[in-house]
């Protein structure tokens, strides 16, 4: 059975818990990680990861959760030490978290800047140097979730590049230990925090006219993680509908 590491999984309803519902769906054994603090102070929402665990053991699934503050540089390599040991050989590594706060050039705080890099950034190469250190010798996958939104959300958008980078150059130092890493970028996804405008204006920015909702981003997560997917590597993947925010 293959088993998985999930960073950002807070809330039921959010990207993180999507990918893990349809992982576990799959077949996965699951590692959840999860920072209920920051759900509380960004999300004004209380982490309910139990009970997502809950539920997906309630279907026959192996869960275990490994809560941890990303931003401390000590924490990445403790929270895949213990996926690994309650799980065994991880075979797939996929990064949900985030540090988001919206700021612009001059709100934005070298306090908040900092902990965004350590979040979205810092936290991602220790966590994939980490799961690289352990894997087994057929390898494993590495997926993260990334963003083009800069403006006005600074540190947020800055430090998603800069994971974009990262990760696909992991494509090539990490392919001597059978590791394909990958990028996908799901665009705007409600996950709680639209209201009826926003959502219709963004969803205006499609083609279709709609937005894509958690699952869509969960069902390319298991595709990559599939055999199907398996020639998919050092790529920055797209799976928005076609969003371009200069559409009217």
């Amino acid at each position: 059975m293959s088993a998985v590491l999930i960073t950002g999984v807070g809330r039921r309803r959010g990207i993180g818990a999507a990918i893990a519902r349809r992982l576990a769906d799959d077949g996965w054994s699951l590692a959840l990680g999860y920072h209920a603090d920051y759900d509380q102070r960004v999300m004004h929402e209380p982490s309910d990861v139990e009970l997502l665990a809950d539920e997906l053991r309630a279907t026959g699934s192996t869960v275990t959760l490994v809560p941890g503050d990303l931003s401390d540089p000590a924490v990445p390599a403790t929270v895949v030490e213990q996926a690994h040991r309650q799980l065994g050989v991880l075979d797939a590594l996929v990064m949900s978290h985030c540090e988001s706060v919206d700021s612009d050039y001059f709100s934005t705080t070298v306090d908040s800047f900092d902990r965004h890099y350590a979040v979205n950034v810092r936290a991602p190469w220790l966590l994939t140097r980490a799961f690289a250190e352990k894997a087994g010798p057929d390898g494993g996958v590495v997926l993260a979730l990334t963003s083009d939104h800069v403006a006005f959300n600074l540190p947020y958008g800055v430090t998603k590049g800069a994971l974009d980078r990262l990760v696909i150059a992991g494509a090539t130092e990490l392919a001597d230990r059978q590791i394909r890493c990958n990028v996908i970028n799901p665009g705007p996804i409600d996950t709680g925090w639209m209201d009826d405008e926003t959502r219709a204006t963004l969803g205006g920015m499609t083609p279709g006219g709609k937005l894509g909702g958690p699952e869509t981003t969960a069902n390319l997560v298991a595709w990559l993680l599939s055999e199907q997917g398996s020639w998919i590597n050092g790529q920055r993947l797209f799976s928005d509908g076609g969003f371009n925010p200069t559409r009217v």
